[in-house]
């Protein structure tokens, strides 16, 4: 019996979740005549296992999908609520179902090759990229791979904390929620000794709604832990839990570190999702930047070019989020008080389009002014020391 030869393709896409779901779809929407793609994954995922919510402008190729969106959020603390108007941006919501419903039309429009096998190792020879299982064996060789595996940084971080959630999607045989706002964040929650604690609303009708527990912090909760999480937090917006009906339990950690990650490890392996760099560090938010990124690689495939994508955040913007999760780490800074500072000095759109690595030099100035200054200069001295310490440690 002959040995195998592994089929060759231009491009893999590995993993097939939110990352290699949105690249999927923006391929499909270049055409592209000829480009040989392939996706490996075990699993083909479909259904209702995760909610992104994402701040824009309204339009776009997302729009159909979304379950719901707001033009208007709520900020509390235990001092002052504030109903925040958003224009031109909205904030919004979009379930997994149809974002996988699309990218399994788009791989059928690509004519892409599915292996359903786990990826082990990518050997890449600068020329092209032998894509392994994880036994060793070939499944295909590919021009470009674009893998959205989870993956550990380059090397450890300053500050390493996660945001770690649990959501109940809450129905109600009579009116309970306000469809026409979202609560982005109500720090109302008590705080835990070393983190941040927050909990958020988002209503697709006045009887359905996705109520949220988070925290930002070093360490998971236990089940119990969450669960008594949730139930403070319904005591606390008023809902009465007997009287509703959990429909479905999301649960999520996402990094939350200054930890540098290699978007781009070796000369054909691209790197998307978390793992490119697309999770914002102060905040945990990843989806705005995915979908951006993917953008930019289908485009770039389409004009011929290599493709990678653009670092999802500035560098400036990366280091202030170091030094944001140095000064919370430390507890120079309470995170409730940072936001509520940040949100009542500047306008939501300015500080929402920071959160998306959007925001210009001089408006970076007038949100850095509207901090806590005192104990974040100390935050700032620390992360330069941290640096520095860093650099001759590695030396």
């Amino acid at each position: 019996m002959g040995v195998r030869v592994p089929a060759e393709v231009d491009l893999a896409v590995v993993g097939g979740g939110g990352a290699g779901s949105l690249v999927l779809a923006a391929l499909a929407r270049h055409g592209l005549p000829g480009l040989r793609v392939a996706v490996v994954d075990p699993v083909r995922k479909r259904g209702q296992d995760r909610t992104w919510a994402f701040w824009g402008t309204p339009g776009g190729d997302l729009e159909p999908m979304l379950s719901a969106s707001w033009s208007r959020v709520e900020v509390t603390t235990p001092a002052v609520a504030r109903v925040l108007d958003l224009t031109p941006l909205r904030y919004a919501m979009l379930r997994s179902a149809p974002v996988y419903e699309r990218a399994a039309e788009a791989e059928q429009r690509l004519g892409a090759t599915r292996y359903d096998a786990a990826v082990g190792a990518l050997d890449d020879d600068g020329a092209s990229v032998t894509v392994r299982d994880t036994d060793g064996r070939a499944v295909l060789r590919a021009g470009w791979v674009l893998d959205s595996r989870p993956r550990p940084p380059r090397r450890p971080g300053r500050t390493a904390w996660l945001q770690h959630f649990r959501g109940w999607w809450l129905e109600s045989s009579t009116p309970v929620f306000d469809p026409g706002r979202a609560v982005l964040m109500d720090f109302r929650t008590p705080q835990p000794a070393r983190g941040v604690s927050f909990g958020y609303v988002l209503p697709v009708s006045d009887r359905y709604a996705l109520v949220e527990y988070t925290e930002f912090s070093p360490v998971l909760l236990s089940d119990a832990g969450y669960d008594a999480g949730l139930r403070g937090y319904a005591a606390l917006l008023g809902l009465d839990l007997a009287a509703l009906t959990v429909r479905e339990v999301e649960d999520g950690v996402i990094p939350m570190t200054d930890a540098p990650f290699d978007r781009w490890p070796s000369p054909r392996v691209v790197r998307l999702g978390t793992a490119g760099g697309a999770t914002r560090p102060s905040t945990g938010f990843t989806f705005s930047a995915m979908h951006r990124q993917a953008g930019q690689v289908a485009a770039a495939v389409a004009a011929g070019r290599p493709p990678v994508p653009r670092p999802a955040y500035p560098g400036r913007h990366r280091w202030m989020d170091a030094v944001a999760l140095r000064a919370w780490d430390s507890g120079a800074v309470g995170g409730p008080e940072f936001f509520d500072r940040l949100f009542d000095r500047n306008p939501a759109s300015r500080v929402l389009r920071f959160l998306d690595g959007a925001t210009s030099p001089a408006e970076d100035l007038a949100l850095m002014r509207s901090s806590p200054l005192l104990p974040m200069t100390s935050a700032v001295a620390g992360d330069a020391a941290g640096r520095l310490r860093a650099r001759l440690t590695r030396r």
